[in-house]
Formats: C-alpha cells, structure tokens, sequence
C-alpha cells in the first residue's frame, strides 16, 4: 500500500477517531477513507488546541492528532506546538514536509530542524518502508514518561511510495514507572511527622488518573490541598480539604496554608517558577515527586524526592502512610480554619461577585455562570490575561478534567480551540470557553468552525472595549493614540456564522442569557454570549506581601 494509507492504516489501530487539519495534508483524506473524521480549522494553531484538548480530558488515552501543510501551514503551526510544549501535553503532531531534494533547501522550512526544541521527540521519515517504524516510535513516545507534543515530518514524495502488506504494525505501549520503595518511606515520614503539612498536586495526578489516591491520602493525613492551575480538578474545590488552586491569582487560603506549612508536598508537580504560578515560600521543607528527573530541585530546591508515575507514587505512599498513623487523622480543625479564611474571603469579593451596576462585571459573570451550569458536568477553560486570572480562584471544580487550567505560556486564543477539542472529546458535557476582546482577535474566525463542523460548544466573551490589563503601562500610548482601545460586536460575528450569538449588557440578563445559552448547545448550536464588562485592571489574587 501507500505511505500515506499506511499511515492511516496504523491511526486506526492506534485508536485515533479524530484528526485535525487545515489546509492539505494527504493524511487528511487517508484518514477518512478509514472513516476516522477529519475537522478542518481556520488556522494551524487552532487545530492543534483542539488536538491538546483531546488529549489533556483523556488523561492521555486518546491522543490528540494534528496534520498540517508543508512549508506555512507547518510554519503557522509552530506556536501551538511550543504551548504544548510548556504545557507537558501529548499530542502528535503529523506535518508534510518539502519532497526530499528540496527539504534542506532554504528558504522552505524543515519542520524536523525548526520543531526540535519544542518537542519531546522530532523524526523525519526518509522512506515509505520506515512509516510504521516511525509512527510506532511516536506513539511510544507520546504515551511514556513525562507528556509533551512529538512530531514525525512526511516529505511528500514519501507518502506515495510503497509499504509492504501486511503492515504487522504493534502499536505503542504504555508502561507505568514506580517508585524506590525507600524514597516512598522516607516522604511517607516526614509527612506523618510533619504538624502543618499541605499538598500541592500538579497536572502528573491528571495523566496518572490518581484523583481518588490523592483524595485518601490527603483524608488519611487530614492535610489541605491546593494545586496547580494544570492540576486544578485533580482534588474536588468543594472538599473540605481543599484550598483552591494557584495561578496568577489565587485564594487567601492558598497562600496562608503555604506560607504556615512545615512540609509542602508536590504530586505530580514540577513547582516550575513562572508569573502564572503560586509563588512557593522559601525557607520551607519540600518532598517533591515528579515523573521527570529534570524537573527535581529544577526551580524549587527540595529536601525530598519520590520520582515516578503520580498514581503509583500516591499508592505506595497509601500504604506507607496507613502502617504508621492506624487510623485517619482529624481533619476537621483543618476544614474549620479553610472555611474560615474562604467564608471571609468570599466576603470581601461579594461586591464584585453580586456587582448590580454597568457595565457588568466580569466577576459577576463567572459567579453566575458557576451556579447556573451543571459543574459538575461541565468542562470549562480559561484565557490566557485577565479571564483566566479572574476565574480560576472562583470556579469550583468537582469532577476530574472538568477544567483546563493552563498558563506556563500564555498565548492568546487558546481556549476556543480547547472548547472544541473537549467537547469532541466528551459530547454529552457541556464545554465552555472564557475569553476576552484580545482573544478573540487571535482566533475568534474559528468560531466558524464550532458551526461548520457542528460542535456545539458555549463561548463566553467579556467585551469591555479595550486592553484593560495594559492600561497602565500604556497610559501615554492610550492617552494620545488610544493604542489599548480594541472591539467589535462579537455576538453579530457569531450569528454570521451560523451560530446563536447573544450581547447582554445588563446584570439581571446575565442568567437568563447563559440558560437560553445552554439549550442552544443542546440543540447543535454553538453559542457566543458577549457580555460588556467593566474595565477592571486588578486580578483577584491575594497578594503576598512586596519582597
């Protein structure tokens, strides 16, 4: 058979059912003549986000493909491929490339050369006989050791050179990595030794599906919970235990817990230092346990190392942590003292959260939005600037991979392609994206393909008509040539596309919007609900003090 047949010969049996692509890649029509669906986006980046997502709310089991044009559409590609990247997400990502004599010729762009630095593995292909070899290499790439986007460059005369039948193709494995049995007792130890421990759970418990291990653990310890904006709906927010999850902005109760803590420990977290993160305390005791040796003593310097798979370390530590203390600890002084800070918290953000006036608040927005949708059922992603800022700290998450926290690089537009991505991925849950006017500018076309490829996804937009984060450092800039002012009406672009686009401008609009909203998606229709917001220029952390 052909390359190119084999190609989509062995997506099949890897359990592909999605591909994505924009504009021409011969794997695209391969595939669907294997009936696996190909979805073409607007732009390169997009497809890829949608790849990511598909990957990120599997935890991994379905892997998320992307195939793009040779030259521009590979060049295009780039930026989504280096978010992934930083975001530890596996995704493959299937380019064509220039035909052999010309691929090393400048200018045209060799995406096996230009992608190695944003990729966790990088193969071109030089014969069609080396296809399954290679595909087989990726996908054991992809599915072991610390996640991340691998690529396998095609040149196009490849693709119609001949493969011998049968392919005899085994497709890649998954294998788990354990613990060192006297790492695991030396961190089980300490932290049953430890008086105020608190446990910060990364994107790891996510891929190792060791949501209900980190639960007992952190029962068994009465010890608090706060993750990573990667990990956020590892631990439920509406546990006892749990202090809400870190980014740029972050619950009071964060930041308490860890400035009191004797022991913080890191599951599945690579405590990477970034202006998106919880800034960790110095001067503290940390055990950290990641998949990844690089990642140990990386930016954090550590007292402890558990290196291996999130799930298997968590049931060792079980084990470990039941033969010393007998019987759980008393969480409940722990849970007092969280509701406390929470319920004080809360109080002094109600005036936002509740916010009456116009333009809306965007606070109010997310409050509302939180306890109208079935949360439970919902997967939700921010942003990148202000949206995600401003969510992340209120939303409650419930239910494992129902948010797609992401923000060690923060491109902009990223979110609508993970809605779309989630919703193929999980049909029957509702996906909602956050976004804002600078967003949307990025990849807002691609609402387009939500209608066009009928996937049914809610978009939330806050339109308060200009760069608000920026506004003050760009005070000249916006004074003299209102360089922040940026806008359009968005809900008019959704219907143009097809799609139920609605502009809500007062508070008391804002759920019965969201409820028509959601019966739309119900119904097959993507949806745009534009909200005109204040212009607010804080985020909602709680700012530890200067130095």
């Amino acid at each position: 058979m052909k390359a190119v047949d084999a190609i989509a010969q062995i997506l099949k049996q890897e359990g592909v059912q999605v591909v994505f692509g924009y504009p021409v890649n011969p794997i695209i029509e391969a595939c669907a003549k294997v009936d696996i669906r190909p979805v073409i986006v607007r732009q390169e980046r997009t497809g890829m986000h949608m790849a990511d997502a598909m990957s990120r709310t599997s935890s991994g089991e379905r892997i998320g493909v992307f195939c793009s044009q040779h030259g521009p559409g590979t060049e295009n590609a780039f930026g989504s491929v280096a978010q992934a990247y930083a975001d530890s997400v596996p995704v493959l990502h299937l380019p064509a490339g220039y035909s052999r004599a010309m691929i090393n010729v400048r200018p045209n762009f060799n995406a096996f050369l230009n992608y190695q630095h944003v990729t966790k593995s990088c193969e071109q292909v030089s014969l069609g006989v080396n296809v399954p070899d290679a595909l087989r290499r990726a996908f054991t790439q992809v599915r072991n050791g610390r996640p991340g986007p691998v690529l396998v460059e095609i040149p196009r005369d490849v693709f119609q050179e001949e493969v011998p039948e049968p392919l005899n193709y085994k497709p890649g494995l998954r294998a788990r990595v354990a613990p060192d049995p006297r790492d695991v007792e030396t961190a089980a130890r300490v932290l049953v030794e430890a008086q105020r421990p608190v446990i910060y759970a990364g994107q790891g418990v996510h891929y190792a599906k060791a949501w209900g291990a980190l639960r007992q653990l952190a029962e068994l310890l009465g010890a608090p919970v706060t993750t990573s904006l990667q990990g956020k709906s590892a631990f439920p927010e509406n546990h006892p235990l749990s202090l809400g999850s870190g980014g740029r902005s972050y619950p009071r109760a964060v930041h308490e817990f860890l400035a009191n803590a004797d022991l913080i420990f890191g599951i599945g977290a690579s405590f990477t230092a970034t202006n998106y993160a919880v800034p960790m305390p110095k001067g503290k005791r940390y055990v950290q346990s990641t998949i990844d040796a690089a990642d140990l003593s990386k930016d954090v310097a550590i007292d402890y190392a558990v290196q291996g798979d999130a799930g298997m370390v968590l049931e060792a530590l079980l084990g470990e942590v039941k033969a010393r203390l007998k019987k759980p600890r008393d969480a409940a002084p722990v849970a007092k003292q969280i509701a406390a800070i929470k319920k004080e918290w809360l109080g002094q953000w109600m005036p936002k959260l509740t916010h009456t006036g116009t333009p809306i608040n965007p606070y109010r927005v997310i409050w509302d939005l939180l306890h109208t949708v079935d949360v439970a059922n919902t997967i939700i992603t921010h942003d990148a600037g202000s949206p995600r800022d401003q969510i992340s700290p209120f939303w409650e998450p419930i239910s494992p991979l129902s948010y797609i926290g992401w923000g060690k690089t923060t491109q902009l537009g990223y979110g609508l392609g993970l809605a779309m991505g989630a919703k193929l991925g999980h049909p029957d849950k509702t996906c909602i994206n956050v976004w804002g006017d600078a967003a949307i500018g990025m990849t807002g076309m691609d609402f387009e393909t939500a209608v066009r490829e009928r996937i049914p996804i809610m978009s939330i937009l806050f339109n308060n008509f200009s760069m608000a984060i920026e506004l003050k450092v760009m005070k000249v800039a916006t004074e003299k040539y209102r360089s922040t002012d940026i806008s359009g009406n968005y809900a008019d672009m959704a219907k143009a596309f097809g799609g139920y686009g609605e502009r809500v401008s007062k508070p008391e609009e804002i759920i019965p919007a969201i409820r028509r909203g959601l019966q739309k998606t119900k119904e097959g229709t993507p949806v745009l609900l534009e909200f005109l917001t204040t212009q607010e220029t804080t985020i909602s952390d709680f700012a530890p003090p200067a130095g």
